[in-house]
């Protein structure tokens, strides 16, 4: 059987299996001549009542058993006092649920959760205070001033949720954050007279104190504390921020942390300091959130809550405008990138004239390349190309250019020393260094110009390649020995599968450079790192009344990453060993724009690769 602890005469018992903070509603109760004891069992509640003393219970309508309340009844029948009052406390309002609460035998309903003089005034209402005058005024009285208190509560809570809801959408709109510091201060100084609130933000060295918001405390001790230095004994908080952890000091004038500082504090009438560091991660310190009291004084509860609502706060903002900051930084450095890079290219164009008619040739040629394809809806962002071919352009001229522009110097030293009388040696080096800058000059130059022969593959124009009817496995037969001729050192073996019937009225110089470049394509990339790989080109008529070629290799595969960039300009996996990233590409506009097909990629990594051509048997006009 569960144990009860005595029990004093005129106890109040309240039956709850609910956690609620009971410390208000007994020192209410003691003061009024009542005591409380709290149960949150039935079989406890009954015994407690059993034993006798019990003047009133509250119960909790989540103890009371079904919706009939049949512990109600029970109590009442278990009580040696007849009679006994029993105030139900429910989460409902609904008259239904009241009504079953008296039926089953309580005198009076209270909503949870309660309010401390809501229950006192069920319980003075419906017992007399045992030490109280027949006119109970002292309880009317104690409860008046319960209820003074509970509605100053209320108001404060109401204006503290109202003032975090207006300091949140000022963050949202990016007011000042100085406005907004400014207000939260005074919102938390509303909550408690006589309190003095700043907030201090850290400087971006990681070591300043900056003032960041204290609209109530004297102008002058902000200017005296801005500029400081955090550390081990700086006041409260530069100690915080220092610490990385709340620093109270409940009298200024005897704590070592403001020893340095004390006469300041003292100067305007600072006693006590609490001060919270404002953290937008463990490691990462904003700042702090301090109150100021001008009395001795250490936080109580309530005060610690309403440290934790403003440094909560006061981070948002901070770490808001923090981030704005560095994006701004960002922008800045970005467009002090894109400016130099933009002379760069500037200065390569007005010292390379015959590149840049070069680039200027390949440019129309794209431009012409560039209407076809925006026409059929095939590729609309040509200015990514021209970006790639500059920037495919840049590292070879620029090569060249410092090779020459070295040489210049040298040419311009080596005439000075002979006049002086140069020594055999010294024109040595300057051969060696010269024929150096000659193979920089002509590899760079030669990579330019395949770059600029590749450029002009893009541009497929239609009107010269000469259209006529033609048998595909004779096409495809006749194609194998020149590509197997290409190929120096990998040993490649081609099976053909073409239907003998397929007919095509179509473009055969275009379609065999599209295989090509599906040969090349498997050879260099698919045979990467082996001796030896296997090509089947298969084709065959579809129930739509396409002709399907597949390329088919048994190479290393494509990763699923890979496949979704393999037919943009300028994307290959061996940027720097002689890839340009240009051969799908122009397969694919070939496939698109002239042959009027489309192409399609299946591979599994370590398996393979298989391209797909879809063609129509009559190419478009």
């Amino acid at each position: 059987m569960t144990q009860i602890p005595p029990i004093k005469l005129q106890s109040i018992l309240l039956v709850t299996g609910a956690p609620f903070e009971l410390a208000p509603l007994e020192a209410a109760l003691s003061a009024s001549g009542f005591s409380l004891l709290a149960v949150s069992r039935a079989d406890s509640a009954l015994n407690a009542v059993r034993a006798g003393g019990v003047a009133l219970v509250l119960l909790d309508g989540a103890q009371a058993g079904s919706s009939s309340f049949e512990l109600c009844r029970h109590l009442i029948s278990a009580s040696p006092t007849p009679d006994l009052p029993i105030v139900m406390l429910t989460p409902w309002e609904e008259p239904d649920e009241q009504q079953r609460a008296l039926s089953a035998g309580a005198r009076a309903c209270l909503r949870l959760p309660f309010s401390t003089g809501a229950v006192l005034e069920q319980v003075l209402a419906l017992l007399p205070a045992p030490d109280a005058p027949a006119d109970v005024s002292a309880g009317i009285e104690q409860l008046r001033q319960l209820r003074l208190a509970d509605a100053a509560s209320h108001q404060h809570a109401e204006a503290l949720r109202e003032g975090q809801n207006q300091l949140l959408e000022m963050v949202a709109r990016g007011a000042p954050l100085k406005t907004t510091l400014d207000k939260l201060m005074l919102l938390i100084e509303a909550q408690s007279p006589g309190v003095l609130c700043s907030t201090l933000l850290l400087g971006q060295d990681g070591r300043t104190i900056r003032v960041g918001a204290g609209p109530s405390l004297p102008p002058a001790y902000l200017a005296a504390i801005d500029g400081l230095s955090i550390g081990a004994v700086t006041g409260s908080c530069g100690t915080a921020m220092y610490r990385k952890e709340a620093v109270i000091v409940a009298d200024i004038m005897k704590d070592a942390l403001w020893a340095p500082y004390a006469g300041i504090a003292d100067q305007f009438g600072l006693r006590a300091c609490w001060s919270v560091p404002i953290l937008m991660d463990a490691d990462t310190v904003l700042g702090s959130f301090a109150m100021y009291y001008r009395e001795v004084r250490s936080p109580t509860t309530g005060d610690l809550r309403l440290i934790g609502v403003a440094t909560h706060l006061a981070g948002i903002a901070i770490a808001r405008t923090r981030h704005e900051e560095e994006l701004k930084r960002h922008r800045k450095h970005l467009e002090e990138l894109v400016a130099e890079r933009t002379s760069e290219l500037r200065r390569a164009k007005e010292r390379v004239e015959m590149a840049n008619d070069e680039l200027a040739t390949a440019l129309e040629n794209l431009s012409m390349t560039q209407d076809e394809l925006v026409r059929r809806d095939k590729l609309a962002a040509l200015g990514a190309l021209v970006a790639g071919i500059a920037h495919e352009l840049n590292t070879p001229i620029g090569n060249s250019l410092m090779a020459a522009g070295t040489m210049a110097e040298r040419t311009q030293a080596l005439r000075a020393a002979i006049a002086g009388g140069a020594r055999r040696s010294e024109l040595d080096a300057y051969l060696d260094e010269a024929a150096q800058a000659d193979d920089i000059v002509v590899r760079n130059l030669t990579r330019a110009a395949s770059l600029l022969h590749s450029f002009k593959a893009i541009a497929i124009d239609t009107d010269r390649s000469q259209r006529r009817r033609f048998v595909l496995d004779a096409l495809v037969a006749e194609l194998i020995p020149p590509l197997h001729a290409m190929v120096k050192r990998v040993r490649v073996s081609v099976a053909q599968d073409v239907a003998p019937d397929l007919v095509m009225d179509s473009y055969p110089a275009p379609l065999s450079q599209v295989l090509q470049a599906l040969f090349d394509n498997s050879v260099v990339h698919g045979f990467e790192g082996r001796d030896s790989g296997q090509i089947r080109i298969g084709a065959r008529m579809t129930d739509q009344g396409e002709i399907a070629i597949s390329f088919a290799d048994d190479g290393k595969g494509i990763s699923a990453e890979d496949q979704e960039h393999v037919y943009d300009p300028f994307f290959t996996t061996r940027r720097g060993a002689g890839g340009s990233g240009l051969g799908l590409h122009v397969a694919h506009n070939i496939v698109a724009g002239v042959l009027g097909g489309r192409i399609k990629l299946a591979s599994t990594p370590g398996l393979g690769a298989t391209f797909t051509l879809l063609l129509p048997p009559v190419a478009p006009l």
